[in-house]
């Protein structure tokens, strides 16, 4: 919900935002396509979703299988349809102007969302490609990778900032122990602008960086 707000605080500057991770929002995607600005827009987000799955039914897959993942359970999430509600948190409430199918790139200011995966990499590789600055990238256990272009690892909670202090450029597990949301939106503003001003993030200090391509066959 925190980087929601920050998307609608961008897009009201002006600026562009880019929801990707199309298998993260099977099951509440009829939420994103109320927020569609017009109907080609509204049936383009039904159409990704039900391209991809399609997609893996014809190699005799279903998106059910291994979603939410064994890490996903461990941190309490129960169902797909439960983790795509906090997927589409991440688009805040802006308008949704236009999608992006995968190797496309953004032609609109505003909120876009772009069909990838949910594969962290290769969804990071796509958005960079697309034309993303900057990647925001929320997690609740951790992770040292990084993409093509600076990677903002945000903790979900305040124990896992402590623990991977290298990992973690950004900790919003202060939410929940009571701090102000229009604060805490307002200091990781401040520090999506300070990396896009020059400041190294966590994983470009560690000199990660990677990209993947989304390869044939079931990539979830």
């Amino acid at each position: 919900p925190l980087i929601g707000q920050l998307s609608d605080l961008i897009v009201k500057e002006g600026g562009t935002s880019i929801l990707s991770e199309t298998t993260e929002f099977i099951g509440a995607e009829h939420l994103l396509a109320r927020r569609a600005i017009n109907k080609e827009v509204h049936d383009r987000i039904f159409e990704i979703v039900h391209r991809y799955e399609d997609s893996l039914r014809l190699v005799g897959e279903e998106v059910r299988e291994g979603n939410p993942s064994p890490g996903n359970k461990a941190g309490g999430i129960t169902t797909l349809e439960e983790k795509s509600l906090g997927c589409v948190q991440k688009g805040g409430s802006s308008p949704i102007c236009g999608v992006l199918s995968y190797g496309q790139r953004v032609q609109n200011r505003g909120l876009t969302v772009l069909q990838t995966p949910g594969n962290d990499l290769v969804s990071t590789t796509a958005l960079a490609a697309a034309g993303a600055h900057m990647v925001l990238f929320t997690t609740g256990r951790g992770t040292p990778f990084a993409g093509p272009v600076p990677t903002l690892k945000i903790s979900t909670n305040t124990a896992l900032a402590q623990r991977k202090p290298r990992w973690i450029d950004f900790n919003a597990g202060t939410l929940v122990q009571g701090d102000s949301w229009d604060d805490a939106a307002e200091t990781l503003l401040d520090r999506v602008m300070a990396t896009a001003s020059g400041l190294a993030t966590c994983s470009e200090n560690l000199g990660y960086r990677e990209l993947a391509i989304w390869k044939d066959g079931v990539t979830l």
